[in-house]
């Protein structure tokens, strides 16, 4: 197998939350086919106590646990290399598919899963190159928030997805979402396809996708239109 295009690593407290997400589907075939090689670490390896005890109380009071710095730091050592270091945070840059886009072409990325109340401080100033959210809602940590980031980044990887030309028409590929899409049969119930899709005429499927795309981004994602005029 020629070495794989996208290497990933991730640090986390709960392993085994990826084992099935990234063995199967599309994650699958990438790993398969030599485009992406992702290793997952478990920070309690990295512990300094027989309990391999990663969290304690906050310093001043408050309430919940927070992640020390410690075993982040000693995984990261470990690893090596030059990998861009990403923070999964609620704190962070809202994720993006243009964010998505330059992420799929560096050759290293390092995920941190955060948990609990958050990560030591320290880990913000001195171990990250950048801190990512997926929206300004709360999970239980960081570890569904970076399978999202992983599988959007991945799948942009050259050589992953079998027809790439489906990358340029998809949601937000044109600053825009997606126009409606359609497959047999051709009527249910009282439910029918358009007709326009079936006229044989490109350039006029072509204009009704791209109005119907509009309309949808109107109604539903004003805000990329002002982001796409701004």
């Amino acid at each position: 197998m020629s070495q794989a295009r996208l290497k990933i690593d991730i640090l986390t407290l709960f392993p085994n939350l990826f084992e099935g997400p990234l063995n199967e589907s599309m994650m699958k075939q990438a790993k398969n086919r030599g485009r992406v090689e992702i290793k997952i670490h478990n920070l309690r390896d990295y512990a300094q106590d027989k309990r391999k005890t990663c969290d304690d109380k906050p310093f001043g009071g408050g309430a919940g646990m927070v992640m020390m710095v410690g075993p982040i730091h000693d995984c990261l050592n470990k690893i090596g290399g030059k990998g861009w270091r990403i923070l999964v945070s609620p704190r962070g840059t809202v994720f993006s598919h243009e964010q998505a886009k330059k992420l799929s072409k560096k050759r290293h990325l390092i995920f941190i899963c955060g948990h609990y109340e958050g990560v030591d401080e320290r880990v913000h100033d001195h171990l990250i190159d950048e801190e990512i959210s997926v929206g300004d809602f709360v999970t239980t940590g960081g570890e569904f928030p970076a399978l999202c980031l992983i599988d959007a980044i991945v799948r942009l990887v050259p050589g992953v997805l079998g027809n790439e030309a489906s990358l340029d028409s998809e949601s937000f590929s044109q600053g825009s979402l997606d126009y409606p899409q359609y497959t047999k049969p051709r009527k249910f119930q009282d439910w029918a396809v358009p007709n326009v899709l079936f006229s044989g005429n490109h350039r006029m499927i072509g204009s009704w996708r791209k109005k119907r795309a509009f309309e949808i981004t109107q109604a539903m994602r004003p805000d990329l239109i002002k982001k796409t005029e701004s």
